[in-house]
């Protein structure tokens, strides 16, 4: 036991957001290259997602699983009154089971030396800095999205926007307008207790001391170089597994963990017998929901389409397909409950990627070259669409109606214009080069394994003072 303390270099605890598949698969794909690296890592989840989704699913064996309780551990899903009842519940569970966990693993011989935590629960730091432990907030959006929460939470951009006519200007992005920023801000009042979380992540961000970013420097260049004059704030993404950018994990080629089931010989068999460039790939993550008018919208473009398509339809939204859609466009199309979403993408059949521009779907997109139609429904994803049609350039926003509806004209207009125009192939070459920037980042030498290998050399050289002071 001496020779195993005195050999490991530190102990991170990684604690994501539990019930968001989102904030869960960059940080434990984080936790895999700390583990590479030669840090001791404890993935933590809440006793349900344990039991029902984690157990002998770490995606690696030599990372380590404990639980904590966020008072639901049957389940909040069916125990919650609501996503604002369960917020409440687990800030008052969270940080008592925390601070137990500390104590158990300190008890065992392998003290904790940092806790790695979302930055949707910033009561880990406060339950850290309680037990002398160093702090690393891990965000999960792009640093733009990041720099608007910051100036909602510091008063700088005040909300409700009164004038939606104007440009909003804050440092480190272009200029934007109401429509561009997270639903929180341009839909002020709706999901209060989410928009509470989101801005709440800037609480006592002061007192972390990294703050991590899955995003990658020369994606957000100015933002980032802006929010690190008074952040400790460096990027580390994207953190997606190695198989698909630099490929210095052997054998890392998913991240290890599905709230869904997979079909994935059928999906990638379909695939496979397709052309190449020939498949317009639809999917909205494991959260986002289309209101049925917007499905049927999104389905009868799909069939006036002149592409094919793959499109995932989970199990909780099929009711809303038209009837008969599935059969009358089964020589074109093929729907599916849920896919591996990086595997179809890296397929050479897919020619764009018509998504809600979730940031792990963004980047996704980016770190396999695929360009976007985006249809943005909520939280960051707005912002994140203006980006990628007017900063990043790799896809075109579908315009909705005044009634909020993307309709079927524009949807097959949209995927015509990648597929088949020439803004498309102008669209492809910069998808492509960002692929290369992306891929770069993650590989040796590059801005985020440079940054990684700066926390862990931080850490261990933290690690190693405090333990001489113990002595």
């Amino acid at each position: 036991m001496e020779k195993a303390q005195r050999d490991r270099k530190a102990h991170c605890l990684v604690l994501p957001f539990p019930t968001l598949q989102g904030h869960v698969n960059p940080m434990l794909q984080f936790s895999k290259l700390l583990h590479h690296k030669g840090i001791k890592v404890t993935l933590v989840t809440t006793i349900f997602v344990h039991n029902t989704l984690m157990h002998g699913s770490s995606g690696s064996s030599c990372i380590a699983l404990e639980t904590i309780s966020d008072g639901y551990d049957q389940g909040w899903r069916e125990e919650a009154e609501s996503i604002d009842a369960y917020l409440e519940r687990f800030w008052q569970v969270g940080p008592k089971t925390l601070g137990q966990l500390i104590e158990k693993l300190s008890s065992s011989g392998f003290p904790v030396d940092c806790i790695v935590y979302d930055s949707m629960v910033p009561w880990s730091l406060d339950v850290a800095k309680k037990y002398g432990i160093a702090g690393a907030s891990f965000f999960t959006q792009s640093c733009a999205v990041d720099n608007i929460l910051y100036h909602v939470h510091k008063g700088l951009l005040k909300l409700p926007v009164i004038d939606d006519q104007s440009e909003i200007s804050l440092p480190g992005l272009p200029p934007l307008e109401l429509s561009d920023m997270p639903s929180f801000v341009y839909d002020f009042g709706s999901y209060p207790g989410i928009y509470k979380v989101v801005v709440g992540q800037f609480s006592n961000i002061h007192k972390a001391d990294w703050v991590l970013c899955n995003s990658f420097y020369e994606l957000e260049e100015q933002v980032v170089d802006w929010m690190a004059t008074f952040l400790p704030l460096k990027t580390i993404g994207p953190t997606i597994p190695s198989h698909y950018l630099d490929k210095r994990l052997e054998d890392d080629k998913q991240y290890g963990v599905s709230l869904f089931d997979t079909n994935n010989d059928a999906c990638m068999k379909w695939l496979n017998e397709q052309p190449k460039g020939s498949v317009a790939y639809v999917a909205f993550g494991s959260a986002a929901q289309l209101g049925v008018e917007q499905m049927e919208e999104l389905a009868w473009g799909l069939r006036r389409s002149k592409s094919k398509f793959l499109w995932v339809v989970r199990e909780a939204e099929a009711a809303k397909l038209p009837k008969g859609f599935v059969e009358e466009t089964s020589e074109k199309g093929l729907v599916v409950s849920w896919c591996p979403q990086l595997e179809v993408l890296a397929n050479e059949a897919v020619g764009c990627f018509i998504s809600h521009c979730g940031w792990n779907s963004t980047l996704e997109a980016f770190s396999l070259g695929v360009p976007v139609v985006a249809l943005p429904q909520w939280t960051d994803q707005s912002t994140n669409a203006k980006f990628i049609m007017d900063v990043w350039k790799i896809g075109v926003k579908a315009l909705a109606d005044e009634k909020g509806v993307v309709r079927q004209e524009e949807v097959e207009h949209c995927i015509s214009e990648i597929m088949e125009g020439e803004r498309g192939k102008e669209m492809q070459r910069k998808a492509l080069e960002w692929k290369e920037l992306a891929r770069k980042a993650v590989d040796e030498g590059g801005s985020s394994s440079n940054n990684i290998d700066e926390f862990i050399s931080n850490l261990v050289l933290s690690r190693e003072k405090r333990c001489a002071c113990e002595k």
